[in-house]
């Protein structure tokens, strides 16, 4: 976890407790259609598809290791790409075990500790799953991978590889998919039922973590302020603002314009209560009913953001130097949602 997201979520922490006082009041309104949708077709359908994901990413790099081949890298490098997909439509709501069981850091630390990297490759230790565990989030996750499979400047070819760097990759995916299906456990209701919370906050038995119904809206909401501003002010801020490509996320795969739209794309999941083929009733809902033009606005906003980042000429790595224009058109799409939603939408949440 990046020390920018450690930051806003501990705000984030502090702002959630700050309105629990006034969720004791009980609620006359019933938003459990709303709550139900974004909990069950959203959150946990994005965890679902993240879990399967990183399966076939696992399967990928076993595939890799025991065929070494130039297709088979193709292979995995695509299925890195596809576990990434959820991953970073997860990151609008990285709130309950997440963080609480301190998940994140193994599954999306960045930037790559390189030199200790090196000296685990260089170890006589047996690389196996429960070896990667125990190390650095710097060491594992998603990063580590990318690092390993694309390379330094994201061009690593076939002959690049070593088998101890293959060995690496097998346990470290199936220390990701250990990471990933955690947290889907987390959240699933035949196992340690997290949403649960979420469902049936307010009700007896289940206040511990949300009061009430309103206290879930405002965590979700809070939680895509968070992101929004992760986005705009530390994912393309910091590598843009200090022209460093080493502060950019994903740029050894070249992904980082596709991370940037799928985390506002967790947004409009959240806010529309629609993830893939999904339909149903999100905060859009909630919003549209007490401001149909703010929710207009902030919809188009959002797509806004989406069409600008994807916009951007060439790579992000390149783009910083040769397209400050369009970083920073997308850098302000991206803080316009942010604005409405902290300015706008959280306060209306926060009356219901």
């Amino acid at each position: 976890m990046n020390t920018f997201r450690l930051l806003a979520l501990l705000t984030l922490g502090i702002l959630i407790s700050s309105c629990k006082k006034e969720d004791d009041v009980v609620q006359s309104t019933d938003y459990s259609s709303v709550i139900q949708n974004i909990g069950n077709d959203v959150i946990l359908a994005t965890y679902a598809e993240l879990d399967a994901k990183t399966l076939e990413l696992v399967a990928a790099l076993t595939a890799l290791e025991n065929n070494p081949s130039q297709v088979n890298i193709d292979k995995a490098r695509q299925a890195w790409r596809d576990a990434r997909v959820p991953w970073e439509e997860s990151e609008g709501f990285l709130f309950g075990p997440v963080d609480q069981q301190g998940i994140d850091p193994s599954i999306d630390s960045w930037p790559v500790n390189q030199p200790d990297l090196d000296a685990v490759l260089a170890s006589p230790y047996t690389l196996t799953k429960d070896y990667i565990d125990g190390l650095d989030g710097t060491l594992k996750g998603f990063h580590t991978i990318e690092y390993l499979i694309f390379g330094l400047d994201g061009n690593k070819s076939f002959n690049d590889f070593t088998p101890r760097e293959f060995e690496y990759l097998r346990a470290c995916s199936q220390s990701l998919e250990g990471a990933t299906r955690q947290l889907y456990y987390a959240w699933k209701p035949d196992q340690q039922n997290f949403i649960a919370n979420i469902l049936n906050a307010g009700q007896q038995g289940y206040t511990a973590v949300y009061p009430s119904q309103k206290a879930v809206l405002e965590e979700i909401v809070n939680g895509l302020v968070v992101i929004a501003d992760e986005v705009a002010n530390g994912k393309i801020n910091d590598p843009l603002s200090q022209q460093n490509i080493n502060l950019e996320e994903s740029r050894f795969s070249a992904n980082s314009k596709q991370d940037f739209a799928n985390n506002i794309r967790s947004i409009r999941n959240a806010y529309l209560g629609v993830y893939k083929n999904t339909t149903g009733v999100g905060l859009s809902s909630l919003i549209a009913a007490k401001n149909a033009s703010l929710d207009a606005k902030l919809k188009q906003q959002i797509d806004e953001a989406i069409n600008a980042i994807e916009g951007i000429q060439g790579t992000f790595t390149t783009a910083i130097f040769n397209d400050k224009t369009g970083v920073e058109l997308a850098q302000q799409k991206v803080r316009n949602v942010q604005q409405t939603l902290e300015s706008e939408v959280l306060p209306i949440i926060s009356n219901l």
